[in-house]
């Protein structure tokens, strides 16, 4: 819930450190005392739309902070886990920063995220229902989702395995329509793909075989050079017809060494160094001996290895700059010409893997639409119920689902309410027949279904209740109260009865000091909420009788919460 709310310098609000609690808070107070204004901070707060106009005149910003707790399997926990930000200690504290150029800086504890990403995270938290919300309710295209919401528990599963495969049908359809819309390229494409694998295929390339090859040929360019450098190396060292090597010379010197190494330690260690350089040398000797001994120039290798580097040279030319890189080159043709083909393994034809496809998505549409209509005659009754309780008990709601022509994201469903609100009439689209005071009913009738499955900590009602009055103004508060047992809610009205219902009661009040409006805010006491009340009831003039309504309106509320409370 929202826990605490600070504002400074928006709109005609200086400076504003509001606490909230839990149930169901009410705000109230005349018409332009910024009642909406602290809603809207709140808005903004959640990632909705800002400008600079909201900055209080003269001041350079405008500062909106908030600090949620949340209840341990709140969905914004998950939203915040895959952004990497911290909730270890159970509360979400979110700035909103609005300059005086327009820049927005957006924070959730402390890490500065973007607008969209707050609106992301905000949607979890907070639910706002505006005067006008009950506009979504007049726009058909939106029902098929509150339907589906309604029935999450055994529709999402199923939808959602239907839009992945939906997601490939489309791709698969796209693909499709542009080689049917260009068969000419189509083929032509097809086959240097072919030509491009099967040349890449046949050369039987090997990782880094380039790079092997130019030593091999190197060392046979160079097989005279390397000869001659072998054999100095090792008359060098062992010595020829002619002379004696540096072998023989350390021997000497060793054996000499060895006579008197027992005379003194130095002697010792120069004759043990004497002694590891002559068979070092021995050693390598040996080495280089070997290396004569398998020396030998290969002309037919060395016109092998020069014809497979120009293979490899001419593909390079085309293919890439290394052979790793043409390899690599070779499985992008593939996958290509796999997805041109289309699935080897099912069909060499695209339109007939389309059909196939197609005819999967069918069934599992069918059997999107059973679970929909189950759910509509569930959504239907439970809707009733509501609007009994809000003295609409005559009215009769539908779900009227209707067959698309076409397959789409959502199935093959075209989803839209209904209502009869008098009898005898005709059942009408809900756009066309329905009040702005039964819209309002109808709206508050599905935001009690859907408040404890909406998962949001807080629900704001900013003047939902326009256009009632009397006995239905009382259902209203009942409902919203019902409501606020599940989440939190603040509640801005003009109805008595609503406000009556209240679990606390905060008064917004407009004051002017020093030719500047500053909105103030005021928890009422038990006798400042009956003063308030009996000024609803009967405008400016508070007498006797309206201050013991008021008392009579909060007595008769009281009961009504309890019965809320027991049922």
């Amino acid at each position: 819930m929202l826990l605490e709310l600070s504002i400074t310098d928006f709109a005609i609000i200086e400076h504003l450190d509001i606490d909230f609690q839990a149930g169901m808070t009410v705000l109230t107070g005349e018409t332009g005392a910024g009642k909406s204004i602290i809603i809207d901070a709140v808005g903004l707060l959640v990632g909705g739309r800002g400008s600079h106009d909201l900055i209080r005149t003269g001041a350079s910003k405008a500062v909106i902070q908030g600090n949620f707790i949340l209840h341990d399997d709140n969905p914004t926990y998950n939203v915040l886990d895959d952004l990497g930000i911290d909730h270890s200690d159970g509360n979400v504290i979110i700035e909103r920063v609005i300059f005086a150029n327009g820049r927005n800086s957006c924070r959730v504890n402390g890490i500065m995220v973007n607008i969209a990403t707050l609106k992301r995270i905000g949607e979890t938290i907070v639910d706002i229902q505006g005067q006008n919300d009950h506009q979504e309710l007049m726009r058909p295209e939106r029902h098929i989702q509150l339907l589906d919401d309604y029935a999450e528990d055994e529709l999402a599963g199923v939808l959602q395995s239907y839009q992945d495969q939906y997601d490939q049908f489309i791709k698969l359809r796209n693909l499709n329509q542009k080689k049917h819309q260009n068969e000419k390229q189509w083929a032509q494409r097809v086959d240097m793909l072919k030509f491009q694998i099967k040349e890449i295929e046949a050369a039987d390339l090997h990782e880094n075989e380039d790079t092997d090859l130019v030593a091999e040929r190197d060392r046979l360019n160079n097989f005279q050079k390397i000869h001659d450098a072998l054999l100095a190396s090792y008359e060098g060292i062992n010595g020829d017809e002619e002379a004696s090597g540096s072998i023989d010379s350390i021997g000497s010197a060793m054996s000499s060494m060895q006579d008197i190494e027992d005379l003194d330690p130095e002697y010792k260690q120069i004759s043990d160094n004497l002694s590891g350089a002559f068979f070092a040398l021995q050693d390598i000797a040996s080495q280089i001996s070997d290396q004569l001994s398998n020396l030998e120039f290969d002309q037919d290798r060395l016109d092998q290895v020069e014809q497979r580097l120009n293979t490899i040279y001419q593909l390079k030319h085309k293919y890439g700059d290394s052979v790793s890189q043409i390899l690599d080159y070779l499985a992008k043709i593939k996958q290509e010409l796999k997805q041109m083909s289309g699935d080897a393994e099912a069909s060499d034809d695209l339109d007939k893997q389309l059909a196939t496809l197609k005819s999967d998505l069918i069934q599992q549409a069918t059997k999107i639409s059973d679970i929909r209509h189950r759910w509509a005659k569930k959504l239907e009754k439970a809707v009733h119920q509501q609007l009994s309780d809000l003295y609409m008990d005559k009215a009769v709601f539908e779900v009227n689902i209707q067959q698309n022509h076409a397959l789409n994201r959502l199935g093959a469903d075209r989803v839209e309410f209904y209502i009869q609100t008098n009898p005898g009439e005709k059942m009408l689209p809900l756009v066309k027949s329905a009040s702005g005071g039964e819209l309002s009913r109808i709206m508050l009738a599905l935001k009690t279904m859907f408040a404890k499955a909406a998962g949001v900590t807080s629900i704001i009602f900013d003047e939902v209740d326009t256009g009632v009055s009397g006995r239905v103004a009382q259902a209203i508060g009942n409902k919203i109260y019902t409501i606020s047992q599940k989440s939190q809610v603040l509640c801005i009205t003009h109805l008595p009865q609503v406000a009556a219902m209240s679990d606390h009661h905060d008064f917004i009040e407009k004051k002017i000091a020093d030719n500047r409006t500053t909105t103030t805010i005021t928890e009422l006491t038990t006798a400042q909420s009956v003063a308030e009340i009996s000024r609803m009831l009967s405008g400016t003039a508070i007498t006797k009788l309206t201050k013991e309504h008021a008392s009579e309106l909060l007595k008769l509320a009281d009961e009504e919460k309890q019965k809320i409370k027991a049922s």
